[in-house]
């Protein structure tokens, strides 16, 4: 209500106000997490896979040093045994490895806490699950723990051999640059630069 120059809200205009921002932030606050939850999701189903699929090759397949061809030459499974990083670049720095997969990790958490969109959270949900997946290995294969060696089984020909947490670091990855040439932040928001 407005006299005389002067605005005067009643109360029943401000409890109304207080009442749709309180409806506001809890939308958003469901709606983050919504997001988070589908950054777990994505991350325990990668994590999951990859350590289903190292059982198995590890089970069936390295006992023997069997070699399975998928596609001819071009495309094998073959267990290998990785002491470093991707192409065996840094076998004597697995520590190393290991500290950086960590930090990562601590890295997507904070993120996390800002997260409000889709294709963030699944390509978070990527860069969780590969890391996670690498460093179980790290912590409890051998040689000892956060020395141990990542299996890695797919072998393309002419290629390095990587596992499926590889490969999900490496779509988080992809992912994430798409993202950002977008202009899409992680909460949200677009910008054009």
């Amino acid at each position: 209500m407005c006299t005389g120059g002067t605005t005067h809200v009643t109360e029943a205009e401000q409890v109304g106000g207080e009442s749709a921002e309180a409806a506001d932030a809890a939308e958003t606050a469901a709606r983050g997490k919504r997001k988070i939850a589908v950054l777990l999701g994505v991350a325990a189903v990668v994590y999951a896979l990859d350590l289903v699929t190292k059982l198995i090759v590890v089970a069936q397949l390295e006992p023997e040093h069997k070699t399975i061809e998928v596609i001819g030459d071009l495309l094998k499974f073959q267990v290998v045994r990785n002491a470093g990083a991707a192409f065996g670049i840094g076998e004597s720095m697995t520590i190393v490895f290991t500290l950086i997969a960590l930090i990562v990790i601590v890295v997507i958490a904070r993120l996390a806490r800002k997260l409000y969109s889709l294709p963030w959270a699944i390509a978070l949900g990527l860069l969780l699950g590969g890391p996670l997946g690498n460093l179980t290995d790290r912590i409890f294969r051998s040689p000892g723990f956060l020395r141990g060696h990542v299996v890695d089984f797919i072998a393309p020909k002419h290629f390095a051999v990587f596992n499926l947490a590889d490969s999900a670091i490496v779509c988080g990855g992809i992912l994430i640059v798409i993202l950002s040439f977008r202009g899409l932040d992680p909460d949200g928001t677009i910008h054009r630069d």
